[in-house]
């Protein structure tokens, strides 16, 4: 195992002293409880938005906290989700007197831990706690984490579009009623050409021989649909829409947000190839697309392989996603 570590244990601890040091007033890390808080929170009058889950899958979530995103996110281990205390002591550092959204993605653990935090926030101080649970992967209907689909790259553009709305004073019930919509008409599914290794394994997640790849792949390397040999991009993209495509109809609106992002050991030039082919597809196939991001947002260590997800939009939510963000791993208009 060849990693940028001090010890596998401490990875994680590692990581927030880094992002505390790189963003002084950006951020504010809560270290004893591994919580990534935006510099000014609370913010009085404004909902406040938690989110988080194991760690390894940087930028998410973490590198999503600012103004215009995320209010706190919580920093579990590697791969695990994190503990209830945690997700407390986040809900309670962000309530501004508006209520609290939690944006979790649809895995057991995840799920189960942000909604005993939910029960005892409510009955520590009544705040008003919503959760809206992300589960847009088509690859499969169940996995080794997950009852149902799982929560993957809609995560990202629902955090970024609720946090835009929150950022303008809506009340709970509107941003939560929003974070619904957009994972409602969101859909991903991902690849991998090979494994990753968590640092506490030292060793990697899962066998993937040379000339193979795996189609539908989960963000902690859980087996998708099916094992396949090693195609073209071209051919790829098309493995990755074509369930997309047959899921959920996105040539009727006013357009998509095409998102193609990358793993961790994927390059950016491999990413834009990728995309070259998914603007094709929908060309193509009459999908009109309004807005794009192409990169690294919600990674696996440093496994090789990319994820595409569409998101259908109206007005509002363009607008939404172009309002301005000011975090680590998202910025613009500011």
């Amino acid at each position: 195992m060849k990693k940028l570590i001090n010890n596998p244990s401490d990875v994680v601890a590692d990581a927030l002293r880094g992002m505390a040091a790189a963003h002084p007033g950006l951020l504010r890390i809560d270290h004893e409880n591994r919580i990534v808080f935006r510099g000014d929170a609370p913010v009085q009058g404004k909902v406040g938005l938690v989110s988080g889950g194991g760690s390894g899958h940087e930028p998410m979530h973490g590198g999503f906290v600012g103004p215009g995103m995320l209010d706190a996110a919580c920093a579990g281990e590697v791969f695990t989700s994190p503990v209830p205390d945690q997700v407390l002591a986040a809900t309670q550092g962000v309530d501004g007197g508006a209520g609290v959204l939690h944006i979790v993605k649809n895995y057991t653990g995840d799920v189960m831990n942000f909604e005993m935090a939910a029960e005892m926030v409510t009955a520590e101080s009544g705040t008003e706690v919503v959760a809206v649970v992300t589960d847009d992967d088509v690859a499969v209907q169940d996995s080794l984490y997950t009852a149902g689909r799982r929560g993957v790259g809609v995560t990202v553009l629902l955090e970024k579009i609720a946090g835009a709305a929150a950022e303008q004073g809506r009340p709970l019930a509107e941003v939560a009623d929003l974070a619904r919509t957009v994972n409602a008409n969101g859909r991903s599914m991902g690849m991998a050409l090979t494994s990753c290794t968590v640092p506490a394994a030292g060793k990697p997640t899962f066998d993937l021989p040379e000339g193979e790849m795996e189609i539908g792949v989960g963000i902690h390397g859980e087996p998708g649909r099916r094992r396949v040999p090693v195609a073209p991009a071209r051919e790829i993209a098309e493995m990755l829409l074509e369930p997309i495509l047959a899921d959920l109809d996105f040539g009727a609106g006013d357009g998509v947000l095409a998102f193609v992002n990358g793993l961790g050991g994927t390059p950016l030039i491999e990413l834009y190839v990728m995309y070259a082919e998914v603007a094709a597809i929908l060309e193509r196939s009459g999908v009109t697309v309004a807005r794009s991001l192409v990169g690294s947002y919600m990674t696996s260590l440093e496994m090789a392989g990319c994820s595409v997800t569409l998101l259908k939009v109206d007005d509002d939510l363009v607008r939404l996603w172009d309002a301005p963000v000011r975090t680590p791993g998202l910025r613009w208009g500011v």
